[in-house]
């Protein structure tokens, strides 16, 4: 497949074993002397402008920062610069970026290309006007292009917006009423879909606060990768309104943080044409990253409707939308109501003549770049080093990947499944376990510290994306810091019950 990222596809039974076996023992982490008198030192030395930035932030932002993925223990890191491979604080500090702004950036940050299109955009018309602009028409045409099943494409103000709407259209187009996700998937944050979040059986028992009981009353959800429990709820729901669509990332929850079968999808799709209900793909993260066709175009499967975010702006603000098969996106038509069942869709600034462009552009250059096949096997790269390194240290950590999504798990933090359990005896190893999770959660961030005061920027320290503008170089370089830091790595009496 051209332009695809991922060389590779690891059983997932394999990983899944490793995964359960590092969860089974006690945490491994750097060692308190490193910890307190290298890592620590850095942040008070090294980082005093970031942190005063932070502090006074606590006095006007609730928990000091405005996104869960800016915080990093000790505090977060105050970023001035982006540029490509790099990002660089306030007080000068230099960090290989593995976050990639939450994965968008496959170009590499601050995309020259991009930048200065946005900049000509911004001379000639500013980033909004409230009116149509060709940029709304070029985008959705070049999506198409390179992912057929897209025939209509509605651009939106997030991932969240863009999963809200999928689900409207679902159930008109059905007449259907139940939502099936695969457990411990994020598909944003509207009220029915934090459900089920990090850990799979979890349902509305971890992240649910302030959200009524009743907002879940149509929405599923059934282990990753088995298609036996997903059939049974096919099956169940035919009693109480019917499933109007299953929804999944194809690469797995989490952007493959519990990875599936190769196969999982195209049987997805079998059971969706089965028992009527659409099958909606979260290509968020995956759609321009691990292939230009996006992980759809990987897998030979055609969902009915795809849900688009993050690089669709190319790395600019209002990334998101949704579109699919035209019979089904044509029912968020934008217009008058024309007395036909539609899906109300809004957003005063989605589609803005700023992300229309950026995101067009974003494209058009990961197909001249090469992008995702380059930034795969820099993926390839980094994980097979953090596999030697593992391996070298004795360590229990597990590394995999998909392309440029690399996956380190040194705690095993969200490794853990409920969804074999009645929803009573969830509940109850829910609470048996919380303490246990948290002190693997503690452990993953203070890995990520000890990886962040060696130059490297991870996504809470357990996954990795890369990029473009990523060179072997790099790479080897980031790997060096890594091993510096499992140098250090001890085995704690930690996180057993």
């Amino acid at each position: 497949m051209k332009n695809c990222g991922i060389s590779r596809w690891d059983d997932p039974s394999i990983i899944n074993a490793k995964l359960k076996k590092l969860t089974d023992q006690v945490i491994w982490e750097v060692d308190d002397n490193y910890y307190n008198n290298v890592v620590m030192k850095y942040f008070e030395e090294k980082c005093g402008i970031s942190k005063a930035v932070y502090e006074e932030s606590k006095n006007y932002i609730p928990g000091g920062v405005q996104h869960n993925l800016a915080f990093n223990k000790p505090f977060p890191m105050c970023i001035s610069k982006a540029d490509g491979a790099y990002l660089y604080d306030k007080d000068g500090n230099e960090y290989i970026d593995f976050l990639q702004a939450g994965g968008p950036t496959i170009l590499g940050s601050n995309y020259p290309v991009v930048r200065e299109k946005v900049i000509e955009l911004l001379n000639e018309c500013g980033p909004v006007t409230g009116l149509l602009h060709e940029a709304e028409l070029m985008i959705a045409r070049e999506i198409n292009k390179h992912m057929p099943n897209v025939e209509m494409f509605r651009m939106l103000g997030s991932g969240t917006e863009a999963v809200m709407a999928s689900l409207r259209i679902a159930r008109i187009a059905t007449g259907n009423k139940h939502i099936i996700k695969i457990g411990g998937a994020y598909h944003g944050w509207s009220d029915q879909m934090v459900y089920g979040l990090k850990i799979p059986g979890s349902r509305a028992l971890l992240e649910s606060h302030g959200i009524p009981s009743g907002a879940y009353r149509y929405t599923d959800e059934v282990r990753p990768n088995d298609l036996n429990m997903l059939e049974k709820m096919l099956k169940r729901n035919r009693l109480s309104g019917g499933t109007a669509a299953i929804l999944l990332e194809p690469v797995g929850p989490e952007s493959g943080t519990r990875p599936i079968a190769k196969e999982y999808n195209k049987a997805v799709r079998a059971l969706c044409d089965k028992y009527g209900a659409l099958l909606i793909f979260d290509e968020v993260v995956t759609g321009f990253r691990v292939a230009l066709g996006g992980a759809q175009g990987y897998f030979d499967v055609a969902p009915d409707l795809t849900i688009f975010g993050k690089i669709v702006a190319g790395g600019y603000p209002a990334a998101g939308g949704v579109g699919g098969k035209k019979e089904y996106a044509q029912l968020m038509a934008a217009g008058l109501a024309t007395g036909k069942h539609r899906a109300y869709v809004g957003g005063t600034l989605a589609a803005n003549p700023l992300s229309c462009l950026a995101g067009y552009t974003a494209i058009q250059e990961i197909e001249r770049t090469n992008a995702c096949e380059i930034a795969g096997q820099m993926g390839d790269r980094l994980n097979d080093g953090l596999v030697e390194l593992i391996d070298r240290f004795g360590l229990p950590f597990v590394a995999y990947n998909q392309g440029s999504i690399v996956h380190l798990e040194c705690t095993g933090a969200m490794s853990f499944d409920f969804s074999s359990m009645s929803f009573v005896k969830s509940a109850l190893g829910l609470l048996k376990h919380k303490k246990m999770m948290y002190v693997r959660k503690d452990s993953m961030e203070k890995m990520g510290a000890a990886y962040m005061a060696n130059g490297i920027v991870t996504l809470a320290g357990s996954r990795l994306y890369t990029s473009l503008a990523d060179t072997p170089e790099i790479i080897d370089e980031a790997l060096n810091r890594f091993e510096e830091v499992f140098k250090h790595v001890k085995k704690t009496d930690k996180g057993l019950l």
